[in-house]
């Protein structure tokens, strides 16, 4: 099975900021996160993370006795000039066109379809033979950011990247992919444990 673990709360997300590919480290409450799912993710076989620095925290809180690979593909959405502002500070017209557009590129940066197609090549990758990868005895976690779990899970429910804007996705939340008789079945959606 596939466990897509959404990194801890950062600061970025503590101040509403659109944090994308700049580094924003996690707060005191997102390690605490992290360290209590723990337990939920104990006897996994394989640990992948995104290569920003809250997705590695994050792998690291959880303190498993894995090795860490680090996959480009699940790194976030570059907001380009955008990152780094507060949501609240993103113009009206920007979000329209964001939200109408999975091929909408907002200045300097990256489409949702972009980020899907990444997506999309390292889920067929992970579940690409029985016995190997997320189709192994041991679940496979892959510790990322939100834009790109939301494009996993498009993937597996055979959708497009626009189902992306009707999904929320808490930090530190678990998704959950398996595979089916012949097909990736979305097992959970945004699992939290409280902290």
């Amino acid at each position: 099975m596939l466990i897509l673990l959404r990194h801890g709360q950062s600061a970025a997300n503590a101040a509403g900021l659109l944090s994308g590919t700049a580094e924003s480290p996690l707060t005191g409450h997102g390690r605490a996160q992290a360290a209590r799912l723990a337990t939920a993710l104990a006897g996994a076989g394989r640990l992948i993370t995104s290569p920003l620095g809250r997705a590695r925290e994050t792998a690291a809180a959880l303190g498993l006795d894995l090795p860490v690979e680090v996959d480009e593909r699940w790194t976030e959405v570059h907001y380009g000039e955008l990152e780094g502002r507060a949501l609240s500070d993103v113009p009206p017209d920007l979000w329209r066109g964001w939200r109408s557009d999975p091929h909408f590129r907002p200045p300097g940066g990256e489409t949702l379809a972009e980020v899907g197609s990444r997506v999309r090549h390292a889920c067929a990758e992970l579940f690409a033979a029985p016995g190997t990868g997320a189709r192994a005895e041991d679940d496979v976690i892959v510790v990322s950011h939100v834009s790109p779990i939301k494009a996993a899970v498009a993937w597996a429910l055979g959708a497009g990247d626009d189902l992306a804007w009707s999904l929320y996705l808490s930090t530190a939340s678990l998704t959950r992919v398996a595979w089916g008789a012949d097909r990736p079945v979305l097992r959970s959606y945004n699992e939290t444990v409280p902290v």
